[in-house]
């Protein structure tokens, strides 16, 4: 007879595990990437869409992904988009330009 306190076999608990690990979603912690300090135009280039709603990004760093938040300054305000898409070069690898919608305007 499988051990069981609770009068619970073994076997249920594993298949509920088993059955929790294929089904449920894995979730991704996202990244901020903080550009407060560097220079628009030349450590990035940022191309504003509709205001500062949206912009396209293009910037030289590693590990920047779909999803992840990136922090810019202009004026001395800060601001914070979200990665829509992100395309990298093929060279130099680590360049990419990334399509960014603006999440919460924040004076830090």
């Amino acid at each position: 007879m499988p051990f069981s306190r609770s009068g619970m076999n073994l076997s249920v608990i594993y298949d509920f595990v088993m059955q929790l690990i294929f089904t449920t979603p894995t979730f991704q912690k996202h990244k901020i990437h903080d550009f407060r300090g560097f220079i628009c135009g030349r450590d990035y280039v940022f191309e504003p869409i509709d205001g500062l709603k949206k912009g396209y990004m293009t910037a030289q760093c590693k590990g920047v992904k779909r999803g992840d938040w990136i922090i810019l300054e202009n004026d001395s305000r800060f601001y914070r988009y979200q990665v829509e898409e992100i395309d990298y070069y093929s060279e130099p690898s680590d360049m990419w330009i990334a399509l960014l919608s603006q999440a919460v305007v924040d004076n830090f």
